[in-house]
């Protein structure tokens, strides 16, 4: 366990605390030192196999150049070697982090369609999982999700993959993609046969969409926990629904000012989810394309609402016991939460010199020690 003195600044007392991630998706997840090995194991992609070329390509502009960036690296991603490449990269970040579990979300049918067998994907997957709890102490977990811009068909392969693979590790079955177009409805009979089948149902919604998409998502997908969920805060009678039936929500804050849902971290409605009861987790969703980390969000959050130890420790507990995680396991992280000593009851705030700057959408680059924003 990461140790911790109390009285030190609030980053150590947040790196201490034993995180999940359970919001966090394979591809966007490639940080630089990654992406440079694949780069230069695939030099036909045309992706930068120069470190300050390639961190300048990363360099955060807009969600058009995301997307030019998430591409680009799925365009990389070939067979076993680099889904392991991937998957340790990954759990090198995490552990980094403070984080010891992880549900990753993998959309194969976008390998498949790019020409990867699925065999390749199914070993870079498991032989990455094991070296990530071998060499990283993180345990990693598969969410398999449907791209939702690419119909039923996606649908139907991923539901068929899932459940004819099953491989280790698998959890949940979840959507994703873009929402305004995309209803959740019409995904319902996959979703219904991988409940069936004992996956867990973790679509998005929510997220550049009103309310009445985190509604489908539980009326019709039976979501277990929403992706995002951010417009819920809109409407009251949502609120008590996820509160009162425990549905928790899993807030990408960093990724919802990225992408220019929110304005601000200090605009983000967090607050209002906290206040109405809604068990909130904090995510990362496509870490080092958005600038975010997992210790970063918990500060930035920490920050913006004037939380006090006990609140911090109760984000990290809602990780643990909103996750797919045995009983058991569920019980020994929060033993390790509990444990971390805390340094008083009065509000924290953390040192702004050191807090990730995610307040506005200016455009920010990589360097090697982090994610700057632009001045």
């Amino acid at each position: 366990m990461p140790s911790y003195t109390p009285g030190a600044p609030l980053r150590a007392y947040v790196q201490a605390l034993p995180k999940a991630e359970l919001h966090v998706h394979l591809v966007g997840s490639a940080g630089i030192d990654t992406v440079l090995d694949l780069a230069r194991r695939h030099p036909e992609a045309g992706v930068p196999a120069d470190r300050a070329e390639l961190a300048e390509f990363f360099r955060f502009r807009d969600f058009d150049h995301f997307l030019r960036v998430y591409w680009a690296v799925q365009s990389m991603l070939k067979g076993r070697d680099d889904i392991r490449t991937l998957v340790v990269g990954l759990a090198a970040d995490l552990a980094r982090q403070g984080a010891r579990y992880a549900e990753v979300t993998v959309t194969p049918y976008n390998h498949l369609l790019d020409g990867m067998p699925g065999d390749e994907l199914l070993e870079g997957l498991t032989e990455g999982r094991a070296l990530a709890a071998a060499e990283h102490g993180v345990d990693l977990a598969w969410c398999f999700d449907i791209p939702g811009e690419k119909g039923l068909v996606a649908g139907r392969e991923t539901l068929l993959f899932a459940l004819r693979e099953r491989p280790d590790g698998l959890v949940s079955f979840g959507l994703g993609g873009p929402e305004v177009g995309v209803g959740r409805a019409q995904f319902a009979p996959f979703f219904t046969a991988a409940r069936e089948a004992g996956l867990h149902s973790v679509p998005h919604a929510g997220e550049t969409s009103g309310p009445a998409t985190v509604w489908s998502a539980v009326h019709d997908l039976g979501a277990e926990r929403i992706g995002h969920g951010t417009s819920a805060a809109a409407d009251p009678a949502l609120l008590a629904h996820l509160a009162g039936h425990r549905i928790p929500v899993e807030v990408c804050p960093t990724s919802n000012v990225r992408t220019g849902q929110v304005p601000s971290i200090e605009a983000h409605p967090v607050r209002r989810l906290l206040d109405h009861g809604v068990v909130v987790t904090l995510n990362t969703d496509d870490p080092p394309m958005f600038g975010a980390t997992l210790t970063g969000e918990y500060l930035a959050v920490a920050g913006a609402l004037g939380l006090r130890p006990a609140e911090i420790a109760r984000l990290a507990a809602n990780s643990v016991t909103s996750s797919f995680l045995s009983a058991e396991a569920k019980a020994a992280l929060l033993a390790e939460i509990a444990a971390v000593p805390g340094p008083g009851d009065e509000i924290l705030l953390p040192d702004r010199e050191n807090l990730p700057s995610v307040g506005s959408t200016r455009e920010g680059r990589w360097s090697d020690v982090g994610y700057q924003q632009d001045s």
